[in-house]
C-alpha cells in the first residue's frame, strides 16, 4: 500500500522535512468481502496492504480514498477499528515510544546491559548489518543473543554445538511492534529466572536460546521516527530500484529469503517486493547466515522429509491475526513432514489460544521467501510463524496499546516460548 501516516499526534502538524515521509489520510482497518473475479492475490498486486485473516475473511489497512477505491471495484468493507490507539505523548529521540514500546536503540542497550551483567549466560553478537549501515548511511549492526549457561563451546557460529537451539526471531516487519517486546521480556525472562525457576534453570542448562530481537532496525527507526503515531513502515529501506516516495520504498525481508524466492511478490513500491534477487538485503544475509552456522542440513531436497535425529525450533513473530503457520507458506502442497508439523504447532496453540494452518492458511496468498520457510525446506528445522494479535477488538492491529503487551500478548505467547525451547531438543517427538 502506497502511504504512511506522519504527524505529530494532537497538535495535527505534519512531518515532513524531518522524515521524507509525505503525509496521508488516517488509515483505519476494514473487512474484506471480495465480488467474483476479485482475488486477495489481485489485491496484493495492485498494492493494498492485506492483513492475515488467516481461517477467517483476511484484512485490509487503508485511507478513506483507497476504500473508496475497493468499494467502486465490487469489494464490500467492513471497519473493523482504526490502526491508533490513544496513548501517552512520548518525546522523540527517547528509548521508548507509542507508550513503551521500545526503540532500536533501546534495545540495543538493553542487549548490551543484560550481556554485561550476565555474562556466564548471555553472548552478544554482531552477525551483519542493517541496508544503511552497509551503504556507509549510518544505521547499525543485526545483533543476535545467545543465552545459555556458558560451557566451552557454547554460542559458536557452527552446528558443532552441543546444546540444541531455539531461536527467536522478531521484527522484520519494522512496523508489527509487538514482537520486539515479546522479544525483550523473553530475554528478561530467561536472565532473571536463572537458578531461581527451576524449568527455565534447566533451559539454559541445556539449550542454546538465540534471540534476533529487532532483523529490520533500519525499518524500526522509521515506525519511531513521530512517536507518538509511529509510520506504518513494514519493509527494509533499501532505495536502490529508485522511482518509490520514501513512504514505499524498500524490500520485504520475509520475501527476500534464497528458498522459493518469487519475482512476481510485487515491484519496488509495494508492500511485498522480494528484492532485485534472493538474499539481495545484508538483514537477509545476516539472519540467513545465523541460521545456516547454527543448524546443519538435515533435509536433502525439498521434497524430503527433515532427517532422524533434527533438532531445533524457530518462531518468527508478526503481527496480525492470532494464529500460528507451520511450513510451507509458498504453496498449499502439503510439506513433507506436515503431520509432525502441525501436531507441534497445535501443542503451542494449546497455550496461545491460536489456530494451526499451512500454505496460504485461507487468506488468499503466499508468503515464497519467508524465513521459516527457508530453516525447515533448506535444514529441516520446525519453523513457524506467529501472528500476534486480534484483527478488531481493543489490542487489534500493528499498533496496539502498550498496555496490551502485559495484559494480552506476553501471557499467551509466554508458555509457547518455553515449549518450544523444550521442544527443541527433540521437536518431531512428543513431549506431554
Amino acid at each position: 500500500m502506497r502511504r504512511l501516516v506522519v504527524s505529530l499526534g494532537s497538535l495535527g502538524l505534519v512531518v515532513v522535512a524531518l522524515t521524507g515521509f509525505r503525509p496521508v489520510e488516517d488509515v483505519a482497518y476494514y473487512s474484506l468481502n471480495l465480488p467474483a473475479g476479485v482475488t486477495v492475490a489481485d489485491l496484493v498486486r495492485d498494492g493494498y496492504d492485506i492483513g492475515h485473516g488467516h481461517g477467517s475473511r483476511p484484512t485490509v489497512v487503508a485511507t478513506p480514498a483507497e476504500a473508496a477505491r475497493l468499494r467502486e471495484r465490487g469489494v464490500v468493507l467492513g471497519k473493523t477499528g482504526d490502526v491508533y490507539q490513544p496513548v501517552p505523548r512520548s518525546e522523540a529521540g527517547g528509548a521508548t515510544y507509542y507508550g513503551g514500546y521500545r526503540t532500536t536503540a533501546g534495545h540495543e542497550q538493553h542487549n548490551a546491559d543484560v550481556a554485561t551483567a550476565h555474562p556466564e549466560l548471555v553472548k552478544l553478537l554482531d552477525i551483519g548489518d542493517s541496508w544503511k549501515k552497509s551503504k556507509g548511511q549510518g544505521g547499525h549492526d543485526i545483533q543476535a543473543l545467545c543465552i545459555t549457561k556458558q560451557v566451552a563451546g557454547d554460542c559458536a557460529l557452527s552446528t558443532a554445538g552441543k546444546k540444541p537451539k531455539f531461536v527467536l526471531h522478531t521484527q522484520i516487519h519494522a512496523r508489527e511492534i509487538v514482537t520486539g517486546e515479546i522479544a525483550y521480556r523473553w530475554i528478561d525472562l530467561l536472565v532473571g529466572s536463572y537458578g531461581a525457576d527451576r524449568e527455565i534453570t534447566s533451559l539454559l542448562d541445556t539449550r542454546e536460546l538465540w534471540v534476533v530481537p529487532i532483523a529490520n532496525p533500519d525499518g524500526v527507526d522509521v515506525v519511531t521516527s513521530d512517536p507518538n503515531r509511529p509510520v506504518l513502515h513494514r519493509k527494509n529501506v533499501d532505495d536502490h530500484a529508485g522511482g518509490c516516495p520514501a513512504a514505499d520504498a524498500g524490500v520485504d525481508l520475509n520475501r527476500n529469503s534464497s528458498f522459493q524466492w518469487d519475482v512476481r511478490q510485487g515491484g519496488p513500491c509495494d508492500e511485498t517486493y522480494p528484492g532485485v534477487r534472493a538474499v539481495s538485503e545484508p538483514e537477509t544475509v545476516a539472519v540467513q547466515g545465523l541460521l545456516e552456522a547454527i543448524f546443519p542440513d538435515t533435509k536433502g531436497e525439498v521434497s524430503d522429509p527433515a532427517g532422524a535425529g533434527t533438532t531445533g525450533v524457530m518462531l518468527s513473530l508478526h503481527s496480525f491475526g492470532n494464529d500460528i503457520l507451520a511450513p510451507y507458506a509458498y504453496t498449499n502442497t502439503a510439506a513433507p513432514d506436515r503431520a509432525k508439523l502441525v501436531a507441534l504447532g497445535k501443542k503451542m496453540g494449546q497455550l496461545t489460544g491460536y489456530p494451526v494452518s499451512t500454505g496460504d492458511g485461507g487468506v488468499g496468498y503466499f508468503a515464497p521467501g519467508s524465513t521459516d520457510d527457508w530453516l525447515y525446506g533448506t535444514r529441516g528445522v520446525p519453523a513457524y510463524t506467529f501472528e500476534i494479535g486480534p484483527s478488531s477488538g481493543a489490542c487489534a492491529g500493528f499498533l496496539p496499546a502498550y498496555s496490551c503487551v502485559a495484559s494480552t500478548f506476553w501471557p499467551a505467547v509466554k508458555p509457547a516460548l518455553v515449549y518450544a525451547a523444550r521442544a527443541a531438543a527433540a521437536p518431531y517427538g512428543t513431549l506431554p
